[in-house]
């Protein structure tokens, strides 16, 4: 799964990397401690382009009264994603990339504690999320998503059982629509070798934290 993430590419950067128009307000970059609910960068295609726009992280089905009608669905299980009803039309019509530098899990141990790890590409290159949008609203709708995730992989299984769908850039295109169907091959733990990974400070356990601290490399006892 993936609950909190880092962004730290200037915005101008990443509309650059994926050839994409941004929006006119953009979350704030860096961002060393992402969570649910907040406005993460997404890319999507419409009809003139590839468009960089700000959405809610937390996908929210249009048969939500509220905000907090139903689960919170930060995640959807690639497994199931065209099955699910809160998702099965999006995985179709709508789907997307949530932009990350890289993205926190946790183990426990056997007292119960939980250690926080920042995980990342090896080259630092920028990460790009499978992920699947829904507007909700029908005045002013608000542009929502989710990431798709898959079974993790030999670098990550150690860590935990679950992780982002991670989509390379020559997969951009068939992800977002733009190269016909067959984007459902794409959903699997993907190329294994190209994600590191190292301890950071527990202080990440709050969502209120901030900084560039809380990627840094951590060791017990500092």
């Amino acid at each position: 799964m993936c609950g909190r993430f880092a962004i730290t590419l200037p915005n101008d950067a990443m509309a650059q990397l994926f050839a994409a128009r941004p929006a006119n307000l953009m979350p704030s970059v860096p961002n060393y401690n992402v969570c649910p609910t907040n406005a993460v960068h997404t890319v999507r295609t419409g009809e003139t382009g590839r468009e960089l726009l700000p959405m809610r992280w937390g996908f929210l089905p249009h048969w939500y009264k509220t905000e907090t009608a139903g689960p919170l669905l930060i995640n959807a299980r690639s497994e199931t994603l065209a099955e699910k009803p809160a998702f099965r039309e999006a995985c179709r019509k709508r789907r997307c990339l949530i932009v990350a530098t890289g993205f926190y899990e946790w183990t426990k141990t056997e007292s119960g504690t939980r250690l926080p790890w920042y995980i990342h590409r090896k080259n630092d290159a920028p990460i790009a999320f499978a992920g699947v949008w829904q507007n909700w609203g029908k005045e002013d709708p608000t542009p929502t998503c989710a990431i798709v995730t898959t079974a993790a992989n030999s670098d990550l299984s150690g860590i935990h059982h679950r992780m982002p769908l991670i989509l390379e850039q020559d997969h951009w295109p068939l992800w977002l629509g733009e190269a016909g169907h067959g984007a459902a091959r794409l959903m699997g733990p993907g190329e294994t070798g190209i994600l590191g990974f190292h301890r950071v400070d527990p202080q990440v356990n709050s969502n209120r934290a901030s900084g560039p601290e809380l990627i840094e490399p951590f060791e017990a006892g500092e």
